[in-house]
């Protein structure tokens, strides 16, 4: 990475870090109903980048940060593809051929398979083929949460020390939407090519889960942040929850979606 770059992404990673800091969510009750009915601890923040405001529900929890488990495969992968460690997102990486926890991600996948099955052991070759020092200097200059990645390059979004918050991926998502990270355009528009989920008659979604386990039997937490394009705008969304029990695990997708019904965007 080019020092001039660097130094470029660590301005930039600076004052997004000012921004979060400076910006509320503008609480919406209606939001909290539910939460409160999937039984669930949690937050729900969406960016209105029109108005510059942030909508959600529970501010405290929405600044608070988390380890982001496979919402990291979004920067993962942009990383990957701007420094090269993979020629696009067709490119096969391999899942090691040791048996994993899934079934499904016993197999060697390109990105934009693996994206949508989650496969951990793929994302981790692409974060072995980045390398300590790139990762290092491309998540600070990401500004993503803490942006620190410890010593172990292809286990820090799973175990720690990377943190981020609900607000932090919001803010992030709008850069990489509205193309305001120091990353090459094309490994862009692949990131943004490989992540929709559904496209109705007037939205598109793109979107991305995460499951956080810890090893040491503390509190898991699940995500779900993305974006949906609508009416010409792009609205950044981001959700987590304590999971307390598999079936917490799938409340986080009807949530996040009851959340941007009721705020008109879906």
């Amino acid at each position: 990475m080019m020092r001039g770059g660097f130094i470029c992404g660590l301005a930039v990673a600076i004052l997004c870090h000012s921004a979060v800091a400076q910006t509320s969510v503008q609480e919406v009750a209606a939001l909290g109903k539910f939460f409160r009915e999937q039984k669930v601890v949690g937050t729900f923040v969406m960016l209105d980048p029109e108005s510059d405001t942030l909508h959600g529900w529970n501010e405290a929890r929405a600044k608070q940060r988390y380890i982001p488990a496979s919402t990291f495969k979004i920067p993962n992968a942009l990383i990957g593809l701007h420094v090269g460690a993979v020629a696009n997102v067709e490119e096969v990486l391999p899942y090691g051929g040791e048996p994993q926890r899934l079934k499904q991600w016993e197999k060697d996948m390109n990105l934009r398979e693996a994206i949508v099955v989650s496969n951990v052991p793929v994302y981790r070759e692409l974060a072995r083929r980045i390398g300590l020092e790139r990762m290092r200097a491309a998540v600070k200059t990401l500004g993503y949460g803490n942006a620190e990645i410890g010593e172990v390059v292809d286990r820090f979004w799973l175990d720690g020390p990377l943190k981020i918050s609900a607000m932090e991926q919001v803010q992030f998502l709008h850069r990489l939407t509205s193309g305001q990270l120091p990353m090459q355009d094309k490994a862009v528009r692949a990131v943004i090519e490989i992540t929709p989920l559904e496209k109705g008659e007037k939205h598109a979604l793109h979107g991305k889960t995460g499951w956080h386990w810890p090893g040491d039997g503390g509190q898991q937490i699940g995500w779900w942040v993305g974006w949906i394009e609508r009416g010409g705008k792009v609205y950044p969304f981001a959700l987590n929850i304590d999971i307390n029990s598999d079936e917490d695990a799938a409340k986080r997708i009807p949530i996040a979606r009851a959340c941007l019904q009721a705020l008109g965007k879906l």
